[in-house]
């Protein structure tokens, strides 16, 4: 009997991706899935999919979780992203210190629907992120997965 995937699931596979990131003391290591959700009209099969994941530096070019997983998904898949929902085990970046665009940006040009986050961006680098202020304003969704904040911090912050 197959289990329902969960919320705390999908966040808990991207905490896996996480800790694929080679540390480093300038950047955190982060981890992101991209689902399309079985409650989506356009979804057929009736149960999740599981379309891409992603973690920090995994392409070349001081990549982010979020950039990775879109990068690494397949021309007809990216028209589903519009009933998607990303996991990422930090809330995306407002901002780039490398001049690099935004996660934030690249996930409301995607079109995906929803953000759901292991733990919020500290100021380590970048002060007062306003990720969810800037996503909520194009109308998608944002949500705090509670439950394992204290290990996306742990992995995050591997290499500091």
């Amino acid at each position: 009997m197959l289990q329902k995937m969960t919320d705390l699931n999908y966040m808990t596979l991207a905490l896996e991706k996480a800790k694929e990131c080679i540390p480093t003391p300038t950047a955190f290591c982060v981890g992101a899935v991209i689902v399309f959700p079985k409650e989506a009209k356009s979804n057929l099969k009736n149960e999740d999919i599981i379309l891409s994941t992603g973690y920090s530096r995994e392409l070349p070019g001081n990549t982010h979780a979020e950039q990775c997983a879109l990068e690494k998904l397949k021309k007809d898949q990216r028209a589903l992203l519009k009933d998607s929902i990303i996991y990422t085990t930090m809330e995306p970046c407002s901002e780039r210190l490398s001049g690099n665009l935004p996660c934030v940006d690249r996930i409301i040009s995607s079109g995906i629907r929803s953000v759901k986050v292991g733990v919020v961006e500290p100021d380590t680098f970048v002060k007062k992120n306003i990720g969810k202020r800037k996503l909520n304003d194009h109308g998608i969704s944002y949500e705090h997965i509670a439950g394992l904040e204290s290990e996306c911090l742990k992995v995050a912050e591997q290499g500091h």
